[in-house]
């Protein structure tokens, strides 16, 4: 049996552990999560977990962080694993970067920090149901 994964990338160590720590109690060992604190880490697991035959599900990715913003990073993603559900985590991201991601990375939803609980796991769900 082939496992997935739903991957998160924050530059924000506390965020991520957060969303770790919701998703695993909200689905338990029904998937891997895979946590990455830039996009180069994020690139760098989507290519080992290829490789490794498991597949990313869902990325909830941040925007405003050092390197590469979110949009750009959901658009490159999108362009080699177009079937990842992509769902943008922001405190800051602009109206233009959301309209970027949903048109060119077909994001499916763009969630605001603080964040509910019960708000990303709706979300995850929702994502999860378009698989």
């Amino acid at each position: 049996m082939s496992k997935s994964a739903i991957l998160c990338v924050d530059d924000e160590k506390p965020v991520l552990e957060n969303l770790k720590e919701q998703l695993k109690s909200a689905f338990g060992n029904a998937y891997l999560y895979a946590m990455a604190e830039d996009t180069d880490e994020a690139l760098e697991l989507l290519e080992e977990f290829s490789e490794d035959k498991i597949s990313i599900v869902v990325i909830v990715s941040d925007w405003l962080m050092p390197g590469m913003k979110g949009d750009e990073f959901l658009i490159l993603v999108h362009q080699r694993f177009p079937k990842i559900v992509k769902i943008l985590l922001t405190g800051q991201a602009d109206e233009v970067a959301i309209e970027r991601a949903i048109e060119h990375a077909n994001l499916h939803l763009c969630l605001h920090k603080p964040w509910s609980e019960e708000e990303l796991i709706t979300t995850i769900k929702s994502a999860l149901s378009k698989l």
